[in-house]
């Protein structure tokens, strides 16, 4: 893969990784780390690329570090103390700055998924952005994490109703939201179809990372399956 530095913050670099498959495959986008103490997903996207998973199947672009100052710190916000991932609107961060003028330099995704984990969630879940009624990849991945972690099996997660166990598809208009995190962003400018995923912080590092990686394994499968 492509190592491309698009920015820095605080002493760090910020990187992409990019490959770029020849002919008309699927492109794809993952990130991660944009909250600091969510160590899973930077590890996770980590073992997956020394384990090859990002192949010829598809153009990928990946992001797995967004906040290395607050990876480093075990902070959720950067150094400067903000949310990078309420950012995504008013674009005042060096970190989020910088990324989007670099996804701007990138074509739209079919497919984009945003690693995330929640200190108070009892179980795995998911976020699904579809507006144009794409065929689903939330309940398997759902599916493909049970064996793995625990679903979520609240009726309401972070506030918001569940459309089944452990998915949340939100009915009103995100782009509503005042302070953009990172997937309405994409949702907004890049892609008509984006995932966020969320292990449970308090399980062990080890089952997290397992999860992860099971949940976007089968979205990948799925998506360069479907999209050839």
């Amino acid at each position: 893969m492509r190592l491309e530095p698009f920015g820095e913050a605080g002493g760090c670099p910020l990187l992409a990784l990019t490959k770029r498959t020849p002919g008309p495959q699927p492109r794809i986008y993952l990130s991660a780390g944009i909250h600091g103490d969510e160590p899973a997903p930077p590890l996770a996207l980590l073992a997956m690329i020394e384990a090859g998973v990002f192949d010829e199947r598809a153009t990928w672009f990946l992001c797995p570090l967004l906040n290395p100052a607050g990876f480093i710190g075990g902070t959720r916000e950067n150094a400067g103390g903000l949310d990078l991932n309420r950012d995504y609107k008013d674009l005042r961060s060096a970190e989020i700055a910088a990324h989007a003028a670099w996804l701007r330099r990138q074509p739209n995704f079919d497919l984009s998924l945003c690693l995330h984990e929640d200190w108070e969630s009892t179980g795995f879940y998911l976020y699904e952005l579809n507006p144009t009624a794409r065929v689903s990849l939330a309940d398997a991945m759902i599916a493909a994490v049970t064996p793995f972690c625990r679903i979520d099996q609240a009726a309401e997660i972070d506030g918001r109703p569940v459309a089944a166990p452990g998915i949340i598809r939100p009915v009103s208009d995100p782009l509503m939201r005042e302070n953009w995190p990172e997937a309405i962003y994409l949702r907004a400018h890049h892609t008509t179809l984006s995932y966020t995923l969320e292990t449970p912080s308090a399980f062990p590092l080890a089952q997290r990372i397992a999860a992860q990686r099971a949940a976007i394994e089968t979205a990948l499968q799925l998506a360069t399956a479907s999209l050839r």
